[in-house]
């Protein structure tokens, strides 16, 4: 049986992977003319200033505990795009994709880990069957094992990455019950926009050239940026953490087919198999227990994370 109460949150989240995953082949073109670390200081970076410029009475309403875990989400947050973006210039845009979703193994191990959440039984297979999934819809013939390829700095970097990504699923999903969602939005967006931007800033910011890159940019600015990050922090104040990390593991789906309709690229089996064990595993976890009472430390379906 569906889980009625998680329908929405699970469709923001749904939008939000979608947003995400139509910015690929946006980004393919546009990162031609910024470096990849210009490109995200100057994306939060303007994402923070507009909050800053229209949201600035809430900001000051919040409170000291609220701009600590902004704090520490932006940062969190941060880390995880420096060292995905940076790990990506070591290693093929494929198997980047494919080990920056890692971070839907390292949630449920994380949550057992550091807060001794019991994780339903479920959610491991959901998440043995997305991670099959996101291998086939990322990564073409079979990784590091070319003659001389082996497990190098972009691989490990961007594994870091997925890392800081599942602590900000984490916390965010930890928070977000406790603080109003939309202040605790903003104040990350903030924190994250000063982080990247402070990283971006010696030698100088390049700017788009181009009136399409510019369309292009202030799209991943304010919508796959500053909008994609609120609705998360919303849906995840009403979905358990693993839940919104398997819901979130459809972006390569959407991505495919965004690349597929816009891009021109080829509808395969691999894309088709591997969207379809990711659609699975998110419909698994969106399943109600035919149980009528959870305890608040099992993670399964439908119970709340405080």
């Amino acid at each position: 049986m569906f889980n009625r109460a998680s329908a929405l949150p699970t469709l923001a989240l749904l939008v939000v992977t979608a947003v995400w995953g139509s910015t690929f082949f946006l980004l393919k073109d546009l990162v031609q003319q910024m470096p990849p670390l210009d490109f995200l200081g100057a994306r939060f970076g303007l994402a923070a200033l507009l909050v800053v410029l229209f949201q600035f009475s809430r900001l000051r309403r919040a409170s000291r505990q609220d701009w600590l875990r902004g704090a520490v989400l932006g940062l969190l947050y941060s880390t995880g795009q420096l060292l995905q973006t940076i790990g990506l210039q070591y290693t093929d845009a494929s198997i980047s994709g494919f080990v920056t979703g890692m971070y839907v193994v390292f949630t449920p191990l994380l949550l057992a880990a550091l807060f001794r959440v019991r994780i339903a039984g479920k959610v491991w297979v959901a998440v043995a069957i997305a991670t099959v999934g996101l291998g086939l819809l990322s990564i073409t013939g079979v990784p590091f094992t070319d003659v001389g390829a082996s497990v190098g700095p972009g691989e490990m970097l961007t594994l870091a990455g997925a890392f800081f990504y599942a602590l900000h699923i984490i916390f965010l999903g930890r928070w977000a019950h406790h603080s109003e969602p939309l202040t605790l939005g903003l104040l990350q967006i903030v924190c994250a926009g000063a982080i990247l931007g402070a990283a971006a800033l010696p030698g100088g910011i390049a700017l788009p050239q181009t009136a399409g890159a510019w369309s292009s940019f202030l799209y991943m600015t304010v919508i796959a940026g500053l909008g994609a990050l609120m609705a998360q922090t919303w849906a995840q104040s009403r979905l358990d953490t693993t839940t919104a990390a398997i819901i979130m593991t459809t972006e390569p789906v959407f991505a495919a087919g965004f690349a597929i309709v816009f891009g021109g690229e080829p509808l395969t089996w691999r894309l088709l198999l591997g969207g379809t064990l990711v659609l699975s595993a998110m419909f698994l976890v969106e399943t109600k227990e035919p149980v009528a009472a959870q305890s608040s430390n099992d993670l399964g379906l439908g119970a709340t994370f405080r």
